[in-house]
């Protein structure tokens, strides 16, 4: 990866990464956010993927950007990925309480900021 593709990546992952990692501490560790979200075939009752995705954010935004390696920012896409799609199936009406919302969250992207 170009030193321009990571800053990119960096500005891009910054911008969809809207909690601190003190709130989506805090949010994963709520009901909600462990019952939202995509299983990989064969977890039942596991750990969904945006959830273990989350706490792996937490650790990206406490780590300086010098120490992210290639599979860091690798994860860093994947995240911009995720927002940037799920943003786009936003439903209608107030999604406060909706599952759309806490699997978003899970990804570290409030949709409400």
């Amino acid at each position: 990866m170009s030193r321009d593709q990571g800053r990119d990546t960096y500005r891009e992952f910054g911008e969809a990464v809207n909690m601190t990692p003190g709130e989506l501490s805090a949010w994963l560790a709520s009901d909600e956010s462990a019952h939202v979200g995509w299983r990989k075939k064969g977890t039942k009752g596991g750990e969904s993927v945006g959830h273990a995705s989350g706490r792996r954010i937490v650790d990206l935004l406490r780590r300086k950007r010098a120490d992210l390696t290639a599979q860091d920012y690798a994860h860093m896409r994947k995240v911009i990925g995720y927002v940037h799609r799920h943003l786009a199936q936003r439903p209608s009406g107030d999604v406060r309480d909706t599952r759309w919302r806490w699997s978003l969250m899970n990804w570290g992207h409030d949709p409400l900021r």
